[in-house]
């Protein structure tokens, strides 16, 4: 048997709340948020929607190409100094934002908004968490993730502002918010546990029949090395899993409203309530996903939920009625929940904390292909038919395949390793 103690609170539960925040103002401000940019920038600047999701899926690509490089640097020297510059760099791409007069200003602005967010939102934040959370980890993530969810029932505010103020002066107030509450929050983030004389969880174990001996740390166990990680199908099938989902979750990101405006003539603002109700359900889904994925199958539950995106995205694609865009609200909002924060978790499951950051860096490469090119080819069909209903047929199917991928990645078995694997990897 063992006993626990805390002396105080255990810090990690801190870095968990501002984590909680800084995906709240990332996600409200423009990842749920540049659907309404998209819907108000076509109207007001006659650019195509494939020039708009371009932008957007130029984020993704910036994200994928710093991934590896960040993920090192996660692992080495941990993620505060890296949030706090890009927190400056997000709020200064906003402002370029405000200013531009050109779609080439537009995409450069853009260029600066994705280095900002790459370096101060989800992936360093999933990083931290996954070194100072074991048990409960879904939770933890869960948690965090719940901030993104949250983020989307500003989107309604954006709107009004957008329409109201306008998407100059809109663009420029998320800047210095971005600058003002995100170099805070950011500080908050620590490396590692061990760092600082803590330990994975803030829980300590110590015989009750030896109450004078000191508080053993935690036996060490090994995990995997990047290298090792990447040569199991597991890494790929969770991979290509992961962006499968993300075609659907970013051709809704973009372009859901401009296909409620425009294909199903839904205003604006009451295009953005729908999204609210999604946001709703995908706080609900994150609750779901927290309480159920550490105690079953992560894996059976991913692939669960790629047949509800696919569902949602099919009735939402062929609605006739407010029924069916409610259905996909809940369906996708759920799926989203439930799902996204356990891609992370089950990776560090599967491979362990000591090169996550590395680990989901290099899986980033692979998973920026379905964010790049869902809204994207969303966009590129939704010029070349009039509409989004086959662009969004296809997706959805694609998405619903991507649930083998799940079905099929399965543990896999720590190797031996060489005896200069463990020096090459160090050094």
């Amino acid at each position: 048997m063992i006993r626990r103690y805390t002396s105080r609170v255990f810090y990690g539960y801190w870095m968990v709340a501002a984590a909680f925040g800084v995906q709240l103002i990332t996600a409200g401000l423009l990842m749920q948020s540049y659907g309404a940019y998209v819907a108000i920038l076509q109207e007001q600047r006659g650019w195509s929607k494939t020039a708009l999701s371009g932008a957007f899926s130029l984020t993704q690509l910036v994200s994928g190409m710093v991934g590896p490089i960040q993920g090192v640097v996660m692992d080495r020297i941990g993620p505060r100094a890296v949030m706090r510059v890009g927190f400056v760099i997000f709020g200064i791409g906003f402002m370029l934002l405000s200013q531009v007069n050109s779609l080439t200003a537009y995409y450069a602005a853009f260029i600066v908004l994705a280095f900002g967010f790459a370096l101060s939102a989800f992936f360093p934040l999933t990083v931290a968490l996954v070194n100072w959370f074991e048990r409960n980890r879904s939770r933890v993530l869960s948690t965090m993730s719940l901030g993104f969810a949250v983020g989307g029932l500003i989107v309604p505010l954006v709107a009004v502002s957008l329409e109201e103020f306008g998407w100059r002066n809109t663009a420029f107030a998320s800047g210095v918010i971005m600058i003002v509450a995100g170099v805070p929050l950011a500080s908050v983030m620590r490396r590692r546990p061990e760092d600082y004389g803590d330990v994975v969880d803030g829980i300590r174990s110590l015989p009750i029949d030896r109450p004078e001996a000191p508080a053993p740390e935690r036996r060490a166990q090994r995990d995997f090395t990047a290298r090792e990680a990447i040569r199991t199908p597991a890494f790929w099938l969770i991979s290509f899993g992961h962006g499968s989902a993300l075609l659907v979750v970013g051709a809704v990101s973009v372009h859901i409203i401009s296909h409620l405006k425009e294909d199903l003539g839904y205003s604006v603002g009451s295009a953005s309530l729908v999204v609210t109700l999604m946001t709703s359900m995908q706080v609900a889904g994150m609750l779901i996903g927290g309480a159920i994925g550490d105690r079953y199958d992560k894996r059976m539950i991913c692939a669960v939920c790629m047949l509800m995106h696919m569902a949602g995205m099919l009735l939402v694609t062929y609605a006739t009625g407010f029924g069916m865009i409610g259905a996909f609200a809940v369906l996708h909002g759920l799926a989203w929940g439930i799902r996204g924060p356990l891609m992370q978790a089950i990776r560090a499951d599967y491979f362990g904390r000591s090169s996550f950051g590395t680990i989901m860096g290099i899986s980033t490469t692979i998973i920026m292909v379905g964010q790049i090119s869902g809204p994207l080819f969303a966009g590129i069909m939704a010029d070349a038919t009039g509409d989004y209903v086959a662009g969004f047929t296809i997706l959805a199917v694609l998405s619903g395949f991507g649930s083998g991928f799940f079905i099929f990645a399965r543990r896999p078995s720590l190797p031996e390793p060489h005896p200069t694997t463990r020096a090459a990897e160090a050094a």
